[in-house]
């Protein structure tokens, strides 16, 4: 049995700027920039009349109406709204819209329509001046005498590729105050009965409405004052899953590259690989991670060859603000991710200082095999396992090997020996050494690795050198302005260097860049509440982490020690239970010396805790 067709009635608007390609001859980046300002208009008024964007490649734009007349009236509305956007700007950088509008049957295929009523609403639009109107006769029939407008009927006009004439009217868009003023009243009273209608409705359905939407959508973040962007994990279409590094690697490139630029706000990469393999809509995401663009694409590589799609979304309007597919030699995949970087630069009108010009074109290596070690070896990394930290130190110390000069690779090199040795996988007690080694050797060879300073800088703080920690930390956050590990990692230094209230501040930025944080922000911000004795706030943190890493032993003596100091020892007793079972051979002095406390008062009021509680 054939597969059933959907098709269904519906208004279809059609749009696109007249002299398109010469206002982008002229200036792409300004066109670009008055396209997207448009757009915005555009949607907001679309989405007012009832009506849903179906699709907006280049500077196009497809909509549907359930509503003939909220089709024409939103077309008006449109023209006249956009008419007097442009009088501000020169005549030659106008940017006039032609709308065409029809009726008729269409298929559905999920969120896309096809069909003879969604061409002819095309053709009709080339029939329309620019800044105007033009509908089919089905339009005009159903919305003749419904709407203050007049039509001029421009009779049956042959158009391409459809079988029959199609019979054309011109709406008049009068602007003369007669006209304006019958056009207020009639709006006026319409939009009385919606709004009186709209309340009805909310009032008999409100408390349904909020057990169906508020437990299930968390309330969207606040824009930045800046262009936003996510950068969604690009798709393997190699047919090869041991591919997927390569990919991974590429989205992380792109993301530190862009976060290094003051101009921008970077959604870090623990959140947008929340999305890996997953079909999500732009809208989501903008709403789950507070940006208003998002970056999605694909690579698939293939002997010598590499093929990067990427496009750029506006996830307010969901237009595509600017799409590129790249057909590369693997050789030139460094070019690339610049091509890649600068285009988005260019397009969101990103204002760079000299130095960032500067540390945007820096290339860690030229030797391509060298940097697939270091993208096989973070995939390794980021398991955060005994087994694939081993890996993943194999592998940098081969990139290293391949080219000595590999700054990026002695850093990744560096925070593997770090994480074995704070997660006391090993008790080597050299490996702390030779974190600051490789961080010293990777500083050597490029000093704008913001991540290699936030490893000198936490290696400086369980050294208990605070001021070189707390430098080097600030130097990471000013390397990387959107790197959220660095904001977190110096909101860190900070609380253990006695300067707990500054603290609070950085890893609230940290949580914002990262909204997907890992559990490890929540001992930051707990610790630092903590130290100010914002006790309430600090055991919401604590027992938030808890919930998501109840292995976390710190987690579990500082609510007991939280506890135990508001006489709550019910609940104190099962945290100290925990924090013994999870770490049995722990004793005092071992809590003492690895504590790495500035001050000696907050180092104090730990160990009488701890005391009290019975330990040893």
């Amino acid at each position: 049995m054939p597969p059933v067709v959907e098709r269904k009635l519906a208004a279809i608007l059609s749009a696109d700027v007249k002299g398109y390609s010469r206002l982008m001859g002229d200036d792409e980046v300004s066109t670009v920039r008055t396209l997207t300002a448009h757009r915005e208009i555009m949607a907001t008024c679309i989405q007012e009349h009832r009506g849903r964007v179906v699709d907006a490649p280049g500077d196009n734009l497809l909509a549907e109406f359930g509503s003939v007349v909220d089709a024409v009236e939103c077309a008006a509305d449109l023209q006249r709204e956009l008419g007097s956007r442009n009088t501000a700007l020169p005549s030659a950088r106008r940017m006039e819209f032609r709308i065409g509008i029809n009726l008729g049957d269409v298929i559905v295929d999920g969120e896309r329509i096809y069909g003879d009523g969604v061409n002819i609403a095309a053709r009709v639009e080339s029939m329309a001046d620019a800044g105007g109107i033009a509908v089919s006769g089905t339009v005009y029939d159903q919305v003749k005498g419904k709407l203050p407008l007049d039509f001029e009927d421009l009779g049956r006009q042959v158009v391409k590729n459809i079988r029959d004439p199609v019979r054309i009217y011109r709406v008049r868009l009068d602007s003369s105050p007669a006209r304006r003023g019958r056009i207020v009243r009639w709006l006026t009273r319409r939009r009385a009965i919606v709004s009186l209608a709209l309340m009805l409705i909310v009032a008999a359905g409100a408390a349904g409405a909020f057990g169906l939407y508020g437990r299930t959508r968390s309330p969207a973040l606040e824009l930045p004052d800046r262009p936003s962007i996510a950068v969604l994990p690009f798709q393997n279409m190699s047919g090869d899953a041991s591919q997927e590094y390569f990919s991974d690697g590429m989205t992380e490139d792109l993301i530190t590259g862009l976060s290094k630029l003051s101009g921008l706000f970077v959604i870090a990469r623990n959140s947008v690989f929340v999305y890996k393999g997953k079909t999500v809509k732009p809208a989501d995401v903008s709403r789950e991670l507070g940006v208003r663009y998002v970056l999605e694409g694909s690579v698939r590589k293939a002997d010598n060859r590499v093929r990067i799609t990427a496009q750029l979304v506006d996830a307010s309007t969901g237009y595509h603000v600017w799409a590129e597919r790249y057909d590369r030699e693997l050789k030139d995949v460094f070019a690339l991710q610049d091509d890649v970087t600068q285009k988005i630069v260019s397009v969101l009108a990103v204002k760079l200082t000299p130095p960032e010009k500067d540390r945007l074109v820096r290339t860690g290596t030229q030797n391509l095999e060298a940097y697939d070690y270091v993208l096989r070896g973070l995939e390794y990394k980021y398991q955060t396992t005994r087994e694939g930290n081993e890996k993943a130190r194999a592998s940098f110390k081969k990139a290293i090997q391949i080219d000595p000069k590999y700054a990026a690779a002695y850093m990744a090199l560096g925070w593997v020996y770090l994480q074995e040795w704070q997660l006391q996988w090993t008790r080597d007690s050299e490996d702390l050494e030779r974190a600051f080694e490789l961080a010293q050797q990777a500083i050597a060879l490029d000093d704008s690795l913001a991540n290699c300073h936030s490893l000198l800088g936490q290696v400086y703080l369980w050294k208990k050198k605070y001021d070189q920690a707390i430098a080097e930390a600030e130097r990471a956050v000013a390397l990387g302005p959107n790197d959220a590990d660095g904001y977190e990692t110096l909101a860190e230094v900070l609380a253990w260097s006695g300067r707990p209230r500054d603290a609070i501040g950085y890893i609230k930025r940290a949580m914002r860049l990262n909204p997907q944080y890992p559990f490890f922000y929540l001992w930051t911000l707990g610790h630092a509440y903590y130290l100010t004795e914002q006790n309430a706030e600090a055991i919401a943190a604590f027992k938030e982490l808890v919930a998501r890493n109840p292995n976390f032993v710190p987690a579990h003596a500082f609510l007991a020690i939280l506890y135990t100091a508001q006489g709550r020892d019910a609940e104190a007793r099962p945290e100290w239970a925990a924090a013994t079972r999870l770490s049995p051979h722990v004793a005092l002095e071992n809590w003492k010396q690895v504590l790495p406390y500035k001050n000696e008062r907050d180092l104090a009021r730990f160990l009488a805790a701890m005391s009290r509680a019975g330990l040893k």
